[in-house]
């Protein structure tokens, strides 16, 4: 006799539908085939004592389970629950009407609990798409499961409770969270930070059109400080959004995810001693790095000349494909990337270079050496680089009130509603960072005078032709802010003024 339940395997983001075919044969033997770890293979031993400890027969005859489709490996403990009620059906153990209705995913202890599983979210989703009336899911996976809707989402403690509900069709009830994203509100807050007007413009135009920024400038000066505040200026997640970044903490190993919708955009602050492994993704069993932990929010490189050049290579490609491609031997993985790159640095080692007050004690050979930890190609996907300078006593001690970062977030969110409908016929998040070329040709006209005053700065900085998209793509965002149709001059002047790390080492050189 044959019977099939239905579970899923993880790839990247998404998931695979796993057919578990449950036969019984002549004989005593236990053959499970279709390529599955050592980790599937281990089931065995667990639903045997999970049986055995809920008063229930496992078959003392032969039992060959099939995975399909076969070339697919199989991974992980979530294919105890479908095995077992595969086995405990073709047993005559419970009524299978409903196995073909609900997918089911779930690791079991020896005692028949079934255990919290990481990929509740995204298998979901997948079980939806797959046409599935339901997913029975563990009881601590519920609220995560319950995020997707029109499917309905059993949960169960232990074997038993998912028996009762093939058999009789009921099953206990939880009430779910609500689905409506709200901003939760922060403590942190443009307010707080004294003076440094150009610099929040700068943060301003970065958020308005999804540009990536570098802050160079000395100790002390507020960059961790104004990073940090840089998500709550950000529009708000989208409800696709929020699943999408749900999904990748849902799988993530490095992250506790408690199954809640994530409201907020990621922020990821790494340790500059983070190997490129880490930053991209990988290992054995491909799992997101802290770049696709940062899709939708922002990615935050403190210091960026102290990391290891090989991680920050890594970045180039995601930085311009928005996703990571993880490749291995027979097969590859992607993981959505979109993020902004969000950087600081000190313009030289002692930190000092151009200080109002204080001497730099570095050579011009030791500020090029420090430099250069930071490559040409990647500067030149980073859109704005800003000098931040030492705040001054006078600001500090300022009591004229600051602006909020709602009041910003406001104007951030106008620029970008003028970016949506100038790419309507495109996907959602697109905005004039995300540009090509045959759009910069379009929207990114320029007047004889602006023209004549990107090609004098590119001959005197020696620009490449990546930083001259840049500038065109930052001076759109800028025109945009200005409710501007047309870029004018004075875009193309400012834009140019964000080009900090290329005018240092234009005179260094």
């Amino acid at each position: 006799m044959l019977v099939k339940t239905y579970s899923s395997n993880l790839y990247g983001i998404s998931s695979t539908k796993i057919t578990i075919e449950v036969n019984l044969g002549t004989g005593i033997n236990f053959y499970m085939v279709g390529l599955p770890d050592n980790s599937v293979r281990e089931s065995h031993q667990r639903i045997k004592s999970a049986f055995k400890n809920n008063g229930l027969r496992f078959p003392g005859r032969e039992i060959t389970i099939n995975m399909a489709p076969a070339d697919i490996k199989k991974e992980g403990t979530v294919f105890d629950l479908p095995i077992a009620i595969g086995i405990l059906s073709v047993s005559k153990q419970l009524n299978d009407k409903k196995l073909k209705d609900y997918l089911m995913i779930g690791e079991l202890s020896l005692d028949g609990s079934i255990q919290f599983c990481q990929g509740v979210l995204p298998r979901t989703i997948q079980a939806k798409k797959d046409g599935f009336k339901g997913i029975i899911v563990p009881k601590a996976n519920y609220h995560e499961a319950s995020l997707v809707q029109n499917i309905q989402v059993i949960p169960a403690s232990n074997i038993r409770e998912v028996i009762h509900f093939l058999n009789v069709g009921k099953f206990t009830k939880i009430k779910s969270h609500k689905i409506p994203i709200i901003r939760k509100k922060t403590t942190l807050d443009f307010k707080d930070v004294q003076g440094q007007f150009q610099v929040k413009r700068a943060f301003e135009i970065a958020a308005s059109g999804g540009h990536n920024l570098i802050l160079v400038g000395p100790p002390g000066a507020g960059k961790s400080m104004m990073a940090k505040r840089m998500p709550d200026i950000l529009p708000q997640l989208s409800l696709d959004e929020a699943l999408e970044t749900s999904s990748l903490y849902s799988i993530s190993q490095k992250v506790n995810y408690d199954g809640h919708l994530i409201h907020q955009r990621p922020f990821r602050k790494p340790h500059h001693s983070i190997s490129d492994v880490a930053l991209v993704g990988g290992g054995g069993t491909p799992k997101p790095g802290e770049i696709s932990l940062a899709h939708n929010g922002v990615l935050f490189l403190d210091e960026l000349p102290e990391y290891k050049r090989n991680a920050l290579e890594v970045l180039r490609q995601p930085l311009e494909d928005e996703v990571v491609t993880i490749s291995r031997a027979n097969f590859s993985i992607e993981y959505p990337a979109n993020f902004m790159l969000l950087a600081a640095m000190n313009p030289c080692p002692c930190g000092y270079l151009n200080h109002p007050k204080k001497r730099c004690s570095c050579s011009n050979y030791q500020v090029q050496r420090y430099l250069s930890k930071v490559s040409g190609p990647l500067l030149d996907r980073i859109d704005i680089q800003i000098e931040v300078p030492p705040v001054s006593f006078s600001e500090l001690s300022s009591n004229k009130n600051q602006e909020s970062s709602f009041a910003i977030r406001e104007r951030v969110n106008a620029t970008r509603e003028i970016q949506h409908k100038r790419f309507k016929n495109k996907k959602l998040n697109r905005n004039n960072s995300t540009m090509n070329k045959s759009e910069l040709k379009r929207f990114c006209t320029l007047t004889k005078e602006s023209s004549d005053l990107i090609e004098m700065a590119m001959n005197k900085l020696s620009l490449s032709a990546r930083a001259y998209d840049k500038i065109l793509k930052v001076a759109r965002t800028i025109a945009d802010m200005d409710s501007e149709v047309n870029i004018k001059q004075h875009h193309i002047a400012e834009a140019i003024q964000y080009r900090s790390l290329d005018k240092i080492n234009h005179y260094l050189a």
